[in-house]
């Protein structure tokens, strides 16, 4: 696919979009609007010619010399009145939406904000392919630009502002339509390929909106960011601090809210409540704590499979292995003779990181001191639960400084880790056990 501002190699593959753009063509009417021709000046296709699956093999023949989405046009397409009934619905569906409007006004306004979003007829066109098939991601697409509106009422005082955020939120992830539908299933293991398209979707959905000059340069921006984290953990560019913009902030946590509150999803606002108090190093706090009120932790009581398969036996034991293994980072390591500038370098973030996920411990609830009045007897019920995520999410993050630690040695030709480093790496390996798949 050739763009006039072209996109990296690596982050998209023509197939993936052009088979949805003809499979959108079997369930409405879809014409071209101009004659489509590919880079070397041949026609493919002339205009006014109704486009179906039938099309995809000619089409994928050779390379487009202008985008799919601009030289088509819809009927039905989304519009501001469809993306209103979707958000309404979500409204309607999802608790935690429905306590973020809860004064009618607010409804009314964030509903508002949603059906003015400018949609420029390519945009349109490729909301419609994610609304009829992608209707999961469309459902995302519209949970994100209400959280982020409902995110940024406190912050912004113009309502330009709060509509171009709704706007943001979106189109944050258009990218995600134009490269390997498997990576928009969760289930579904990711490969290195796959890899660095994911990271770099975020500057694919950048420059898809960057022809359009309906969106602002600090739209844009976000969308770029919207995988950021105050941390630097983040991806495309491991931004930073504040190096990520505003409005960056507010679509990095309104992505994350709007993946995990589903309400086919179960105990899904205790899950966004673990993940929010121990990553609290990723989000921006004011935003976070503005959130965290609306989360009602409830659990339901039935032992279903999932439940189940949450529950973590004896969560304050497996906390107290993972707060020792984080004390038992070898620190003294940093003080070898002869050590390398990027090894003690390397060791210096790694005795940070450990540090940074005690106190996210601490901040959370979950600290050996603050659990040691507990009767095991007494861990039951939604308390069982919520310290089961902890355990879980906290494995994740003690997984992946033990996986950026052996990176940071690199290994020599017939060298082995230290001893004190192996046996830091046993007792990760025994901590986490069973919590997380490695």
């Amino acid at each position: 696919m050739c763009y006039n501002k072209p996109m990296p190699d690596t982050t998209t593959d023509a197939q993936h979009f052009t088979k949805a753009v003809t499979q959108l063509g079997e369930k409405h009417t879809l014409v071209t609007t101009s004659a489509i021709y590919s880079e070397q000046g041949v026609k493919i296709v002339d205009q006014g010619v109704a486009v179906t699956a039938k099309l995809y093999e000619r089409l994928m023949q050779h390379k487009i010399a202008t985008p799919l989405e601009e030289a088509m046009q819809v009927e039905s397409a989304v519009n501001g009145k469809a993306l209103r009934a979707t958000a309404e619905a979500l409204i309607d569906e999802q608790p935690l939406f429905a306590r973020m409007v809860a004064r009618p006004a607010d409804r009314s306004l964030l509903l508002d904000l949603i059906e003015t979003v400018p949609l420029p007829a390519p945009v349109a066109l490729q909301l419609t392919v994610a609304r009829d098939i992608h209707p999961d991601q469309y459902r995302y697409f519209v949970a994100t630009a209400l959280t982020a509106a409902w995110l940024g009422q406190d912050g912004m005082a113009a309502r330009y502002d709060l509509s171009m955020l709704a706007a943001a939120g979106l189109l944050h992830d258009l990218g995600m339509l134009h490269i390997d539908p498997v990576l928009l299933d969760p289930k579904q293991p990711i490969r290195g390929a796959q890899r660095r398209q994911l990271y770099a979707h975020p500057l694919v959905s950048a420059l898809l909106l960057e022809r359009h000059h309906e969106y602002p340069k600090e739209l844009i921006r976000a969308v770029r960011e919207h995988h950021g984290a105050l941390d630097g953990s983040g991806y495309p560019g491991a931004l930073a601090g504040d190096a990520i913009s505003p409005w960056g902030r507010v679509l990095s946590l309104a992505k994350t809210v709007a993946a995990l509150a589903k309400p086919c999803r179960r105990h899904a606002e205790l899950r966004l409540s673990v993940l929010l108090r121990t990553n609290r190093h990723r989000y921006d706090a004011t935003l976070v704590n503005r959130l965290l009120p609306l989360l009602q932790l409830t659990a339901e009581q039935d032992a279903d499979a999932e439940s189940a398969e949450v529950a973590v036996p004896d969560p304050v034991a497996r906390l107290a292995a993972i707060e020792q293994a984080l004390t038992d980072w070898p620190a003294s390591l940093a003080q070898t003779p002869n050590l390398s500038t990027a090894r003690r370098n390397g060791l210096a973030h790694i005795a940070t990181r450990c540090a940074n996920i005690r106190r996210t411990q601490l901040e959370a609830g979950a600290a050996s001191e603050q659990l040691a009045s507990l009767d095991t007897a007494a861990v039951t019920g939604l308390l069982a639960m919520e310290l089961s995520l902890i355990c879980q999410e906290l494995a994740w993050q003690v997984r992946a400084v033990q996986r950026q630690a052996l990176r940071r040695w690199t290994l020599g030709a017939d060298e082995t880790y230290p001893e004190a480093l192996q046996d830091w790496i046993a007792a990760v390996d025994a901590a986490c056990a069973g919590l997380i798949d490695t």
